[in-house]
């Protein structure tokens, strides 16, 4: 398992939990692709519904049975896709009451070039996600950098090769579709337009992940500075030095903020003066937003 999962997570996990604390925006998101995912896991308590409120069993009903448990995550590099993965996935187990297992599909699945390899690979990761996924366990796996494997096959300059790892790839989601919803597929890509339009058709969901809007700014300064008391007008001005201006502005992702700007902002003070206001606004105003991948 170890050349095809970079890793392999039990769910529900403590150490995600703790993360998901700290993701912004994350409840709207949960609330999209749980409410989504329910009309596939909860089929009985869907004909329940539609007798109780249409005295009969809508046809709809029976055709959700057709869904694919098939996820998109778009946008941006250090949006935080990647980790809301985890993160959904941490609590349907728990809203569920079940247990799990996370997969992280290896960029490794590509191969070496071999002739039929890449092909091989996508069938043994998804055979793993059927063994890991039972009655009562869910099974998820994250194929990260997506369009990377899903690379549309309507371009002239793609390989055979590539195309029938494609190929093989929509056969195991329509495979996965036999589970009843045991077994969920994350694709995550910063490029939407690069993924095999077939395989867009199938997504019950494409979720897109923007760089964070102001307010969004506002409340990570607030997480991550708990304790200094800034007042809300200081970051009202941290949040509004962070989002895009103007229809050319780009602003920070979330991992610029994290990562680069609260960093860097900490290795301008230490260790001889406090974290101050004026630090962070000098700091911010000498880091770039990481540039959009196109």
């Amino acid at each position: 398992m170890a050349t095809i999962f970079d890793n392999t997570i039990e769910l529900p996990n403590k150490e995600i939990q703790a993360q998901t604390e700290f993701l912004v925006g994350f409840e709207s998101k949960f609330n999209r692709i749980y409410n989504n995912l329910k009309l596939l896991l909860d089929q009985d308590s869907l004909t329940v519904w539609s007798k109780k409120h249409h005295s009969v069993e809508l046809p709809i009903i029976k055709q959700l049975k057709e869904k694919y448990p098939l996820i998109i995550l778009a946008g941006d590099a250090g949006t935080g896709k990647t980790i809301s993965a985890a993160a959904i996935a941490d609590r349907m187990t728990r809203e569920l009451k079940k247990e799990g297992f996370f997969l992280k599909l290896s960029t490794r699945v590509r191969g070496e070039g071999l002739h039929g390899e890449m092909g091989k690979l996508v069938n043994e990761a998804f055979s793993q996600l059927k063994q890991q996924a039972g009655k009562r366990r869910f099974a998820f796996l994250l194929i990260d950098e997506a369009d990377a494997i899903a690379t549309t096959r309507a371009t002239n300059q793609m390989h055979q090769e590539e195309k029938a790892a494609v190929n093989t790839l929509i056969q195991k989601i329509d495979e996965i579709r036999e589970m009843n919803g045991r077994a969920i597929i994350f694709m995550s890509t910063n490029r939407l337009h690069f993924i095999d339009e077939a395989i867009l058709r199938r997504a019950a969901v494409i979720l897109e992940f923007e760089r964070p809007t102001f307010e969004e700014c506002k409340e990570l300064y607030s997480q991550s500075l708990k304790g200094l008391n800034f007042t809300t007008e200081q970051l009202d001005e941290l949040a509004k030095m962070s989002v895009a201006e103007g229809k050319s502005g780009l602003g920070y992702s979330f991992s610029d903020i994290r990562l680069k700007v609260l960093p860097e902002a900490i290795a301008n003070a230490f260790p001889n003066e406090p974290l101050s206001f004026s630090i962070l606004k000098e700091t911010i105003n000498s880091i770039k937003p990481s540039p959009e991948i196109k």
